[in-house]
This record gives structure tokens, sequence and C-alpha cells, in this order.
């Protein structure tokens, strides 16, 4: 049983393993980042290399059909969450911060940014809560996932094969974040809300999957999402589900693919600087 002294024990431990060098475990007494050259930890160099290969590798027939009903699903969300508050908000939104025409806002005759677009759909999707829902992550996978998939992959002129791909990768990674730190139990413990957490990292891996990042992009991509994942369980008072819909939605849909952007275009980061989430991630496969 995971307590909550004990969770906060490990927790510290994580951080203080992300701040030093990787084989500190090993050393025989503290190093500082200078004296031990950056290496990558065999989980990370596993996890980031199935990432890495799945923009092309195939995928079962089963897993395309129920990759293709999630994705109709989360369609029909946006297009029913378009009438609702959020939904009206995120379409005000898309038209005022338009950005340059590359993606699609669903349920609009709106064309824009892809890091607005990414936005809008992600609060579109979850707007009246028809969308999917996964309980032992206790998540909602495909209104970050697909959204950040689909802005991501109109921006890099992708295959609908690829879309696929994209997508189930983020379902794949996204849900298993919050699965490995205990799902509902992680929430309770540290009122963060899992629905933020498993939501960035999905994000992250369907943008970064669909902007065909190597494996060594996607040890970074992992490394910047760690670094926005945030959200804390104040959302279950907003009663217009706005906030709701930004923290479960738009902002980690929006954040993948400014990561999974920046990445593409060359800006660097830590190899193994999300280690810990890594290791928990890959383990539990």
């Amino acid at each position: 049983m995971v307590t909550r002294r004990r969770f906060f024990k490990l927790s510290g431990l994580s951080a203080a393993l992300v701040s030093l060098p990787p084989g500190f475990a090993e050393a025989a007494g503290f190093l500082s980042r200078d004296e031990t050259p950056q290496s990558i930890s065999p989980v990370m160099q596993q996890l980031s290399t199935y990432m890495g290969a799945a923009s092309s590798r195939a995928l079962p027939d089963e897993v395309v059909e129920k990759a293709k009903q999630h994705i109709l699903d989360t369609f029909a969300a946006m297009i029913s969450g378009s009438g609702l508050p959020p939904g009206r908000a995120a379409l005000d939104f898309a038209r005022s911060y338009g950005g340059k025409e590359i993606a699609t806002v669903v349920a609009s005759n709106i064309v824009c940014g892809p890091i607005e677009a990414a936005f809008a759909n992600g609060v579109l999707a979850h707007s009246d809560e028809t969308d999917d829902s996964h309980g032992p992550s206790r998540s909602h996978p495909g209104v970050s996932a697909v959204p950040a998939a689909f802005a991501a992959g109109e921006q890099f002129a992708i295959s609908g094969e690829h879309f696929l791909r994209a997508v189930t990768l983020g379902y794949d990674v996204g849900t298993r974040i919050t699965m490995s730190m205990g799902g509902p139990a992680y929430q309770a413990l540290t009122h963060r809300s899992t629905h933020g957490t498993a939501a960035s990292f999905g994000a992250g891996a369907a943008a970064g999957c669909a902007a065909s990042l190597s494996a060594q992009k996607m040890r970074l991509l992992l490394d910047y999402t760690a670094q926005q994942t945030s959200g804390i369980g104040a959302w279950s008072r907003d009663a217009e589900h706005m906030e709701k819909s930004f923290l479960f939605a738009g902002k980690p849909a929006a954040g993948a693919v400014l990561a999974a952007s920046l990445i593409h275009s060359g800006w660097t980061g830590v190899d193994d600087g999300a280690a810990p989430v890594s290791g928990v991630i890959y383990t539990r496969r």
C-alpha cells in the first residue's frame, strides 16, 4: 500500500535523481553535474526507441479498428461541444488568435495555427463530456491525444495511417503514466489531477509521433512534457466545465504541439530528464 508519507518520500527521491547525473545511484558519493557526463538510462533508451519507431510500425487490425472508433467518438464530441459555453469560448479564441492558416478547427470554418487548433479542438472535445474515459488511469485520453495528433498531422502533412499510429501511441503512453503511479490513489494522495498528467504525456506522445521524431528527440519530448505537466483538483468546482476542458484537453494538446514543433525545429534539452517517469511507464508495459 502506498501511504502519503511513502509517496512523498519516493517523489522526493525521484526529484533528486532528476537533478543529479544519470548513474548517481551507482556512484559512491555525490557528484556534480560537470563531474559525470550525461548518459542515457537503459529504460529511457527502451522507451524512446519504442516511441520513435511508432510512426512507421504497423498496428494490428483490431487496434486500428478500435483507434478509428475512438477517433470518431472524439470528433463527435467536438461537434456536440461546439454549442456549449466552453466550446463557444474555444471557437472565439481560435478566431481571435488564429496564427498561420495550417490546421482545422472542428465544427467551424476556422483554419489557424496548429497550436491554437489543438487547444480549441481539445476544449471542444471535452465541453459536454461525451468523450471517452479510462478508469484505471483516471483520464480522458481522446480529448488530448486526438487534437494533438490532428493538428500536428496537418502541420507535418502526414497520412491517415500515420495519424492512426500517432493517436494510438498517445493512448498507449498517456494512460500508463498515472496507472503506474496508482491511478485514483495518486490524485487522492497528492491533490494533483491525474487527468492533467495523463493528458500531457498522451498528447505529447501523439504529437511527437505525428512529427516523426526520432528516439533521441522523443527523449527530449518527454523532458519538455514533464516540464509542462500540471493540474490540481480544483477543476471539480468548475460549474461551467470551462477550466476542466482547459486542463483535461486544451492545454495539454496545445503544449504537446508546441513541444513537438520546437524539438522538430532543433531545440535541445536533457536527454534523460524524464527518467523516473520513463521507468514507471516502460517497466509496467
